[in-house]
């Protein structure tokens, strides 16, 4: 959607670390009312790869309904920090994910990411975990 944009909430879970994973999003329009939801079950990895595996279903989702302006929320500071670039991606496994994740925005014209408290991202961190729980 031209000039549209929405809100993207992703969110990994883990179940120890390395341990049981999951990935959640959620994808609200201007008036915060849910229009997309996402959840996939990732068995073993760690909770960093949680969070960008829940990312990358993210971004998939926004560009499934067109939208070119995103608005990505995240209570993951590490990975915040790795998007906008004040930190720097060390472990291989997750410059893979980041490759996947910079190309993925590339196809957005808009694009903010922000921290958020873990309270203003639980319903991304639900999906996540009820990505497990439909696995266990």
């Amino acid at each position: 959607m031209i000039g549209k944009t929405c809100k993207l909430f992703s969110d990994g879970a883990c179940r120890g670390n390395p341990g049981i994973g999951g990935a959640g999003a959620v994808i609200t329009d201007s008036d915060d009312h849910v229009i997309w939801e996402g959840k996939e079950y990732l068995g073993q990895c760690t909770n960093n790869i949680a969070e960008y595996k829940a990312l990358i279903l993210g971004l998939k989702g926004a560009l499934s309904l067109g939208y070119k302006n995103l608005n990505i929320c995240m209570d993951s500071e590490l990975l915040a920090n790795q998007i906008n670039g004040s930190y720097r991606v060390k472990n291989e496994n997750l410059k893979i994910l980041m490759k996947d994740v910079r190309n993925l925005l590339a196809s957005f014209d808009n694009v903010d990411v922000k921290h958020v408290p873990r309270l203003r991202n639980s319903h991304a961190d639900r999906l996540a975990n009820v990505a497990i729980d439909e696995r266990s």
